[in-house]
């Protein structure tokens, strides 16, 4: 491959991450005072966190079929117009209706934008897969905590309308859209047509499945309620955002470092199990003593949490051999995993307003983080070793 093409293809790759998160994260910081000018019950407003997750999970099998059909790369290209689309259309998102049906809109794009991303790095950059899944995490990460940090602001700058701000990333994900009309379009070729659906059979996808689960959950719950807990701790919202900010700023290091490092010295099942445990620590003192050192705890988590979140893109690029192959894996673990982690942020929300305090919903996700760790021992040689895990 020509240096010019192999430089197109990893911008636009690293474009199209950037622009997979910020249709979710961007409501994280506005989400109380959408739920007061909408009138919304918690447990509702979190929809516009749970619906763009579910999407994510539903419609992921159908990726692999669509890129067979049409071919992988126009397939990405078209859905960054969609999420482009459903971003503009916040611009009227005084309407719960609209601003729910938008969310929806932007999980579809996701949904089949991120398996087909997989399969894209498996194709084009063969022996480089830790360096760039590591960038493309990366990225992920800069757009998700860009549209926690930065969408405050925009609606500052755009007449302190907050439908405005969440509007304003429609522009990157359009601009995106017009690099991907540059990327060759490639068609699967006969015998990739026929090698099968989702491994729903292989014992290791459930596994790799259920870990992408919880942390999903835990990321999307503490996307949506996280400026919450501490607000409701005590502190001031201008701590609370800024807490957040740490939590989703400081992962860029693990987004990038943790999957160079599991290529490296092929350590990825205990980076992970590290991962879980710092996570259920750090969300167990923000249950109990959430004033108690806040900043080095938001940010310890979330250098967990973002690194567990890469090394989990990475487990199908070692689990598959061919560009469709990686899809398939990843369609599964995103289809099982978002259906399954977008009740966290809605239950999280119920239990607040049943138990009348984040302190309880809090305990429960600091249970999962721990439970997230016994499954990266069991995906581990030594778990299925000691026959605690499939072969």
């Amino acid at each position: 491959m020509k240096p010019l093409s192999r430089v197109l293809l990893l911008l636009a790759l690293l474009l199209a991450a950037i622009n997979l998160r910020p249709g979710i994260t961007s409501l994280a910081p506005l989400i109380e005072r959408i739920a007061a000018e909408l009138g919304l019950s918690r447990g509702l407003v979190s929809l516009t966190t749970a619906l763009p997750v579910l999407c994510m999970g539903l419609l992921a099998p159908l990726a692999p079929r669509i890129a067979l059909r049409f071919g992988l790369e126009r397939t990405i290209l078209v859905c960054l117009g969609l999420i482009g689309v459903a971003l503009g259309v916040r611009l009227a998102g005084h309407s719960s209706l609209i601003l729910i049906g938008s969310s929806v809109l932007v999980g579809a794009g996701i949904a089949v934008a991120g398996p087909l991303l997989s399969g894209f790095i498996k194709r084009h950059f063969v022996g480089q897969v830790g360096r760039v899944v590591g960038l493309y995490s990366l990225c992920m990460t800069v757009g998700g905590a860009a549209g926690a940090v930065l969408t405050t602001p925009a609606m500052h700058l755009l007449g302190d309308d907050w439908a405005h701000g969440l509007a304003f990333w429609a522009l990157p994900a359009l601009g995106a859209m017009l690099l991907w009309l540059f990327v060759p379009n490639t068609r699967e070729s006969a015998s990739e047509a026929t090698s099968g659906g989702l491994p729903w059979r292989e014992p290791r996808a459930w596994l790799v499945t259920g870990f992408f689960a919880i942390q999903a959950g835990l990321f999307y719950a503490l996307t949506t309620w996280l400026v919450a807990r501490y607000h409701e701790a005590g502190l001031s919202a201008l701590h609370s955002n800024a807490l957040f900010s740490s939590f989703m700023l400081v992962g860029l290091v693990s987004a990038y470092l943790l999957p160079w490092l599991a290529q490296r010295y092929d350590n990825r099942y205990l980076l992970l199990m590290i991962c879980g445990l710092s996570s259920a620590l750090c969300l167990t003192l923000i249950t109990f003593v959430p004033t108690f050192l806040p900043d080095v705890w938001a940010a310890l988590l979330g250098l967990g949490l973002s690194g567990s979140f890469a090394l989990s893109l990475v487990l199908p690029l070692y689990e598959a051999h061919t560009p469709l192959a990686v899809s398939r894996w990843t369609a599964m673990m995103l289809f099982a995993g978002y259906c399954i982690g977008c009740f966290a942020p809605v239950l999280t929300g119920l239990g607040r307003d049943l138990a009348g305090s984040y302190q309880l919903p809090f305990l429960v996700l600091s249970v999962l983080a721990l439970l997230m760790s016994g499954l990266a021992w069991c995906l581990s040689p030594r778990g299925k070793a000691s026959g605690a895990g499939p072969a």
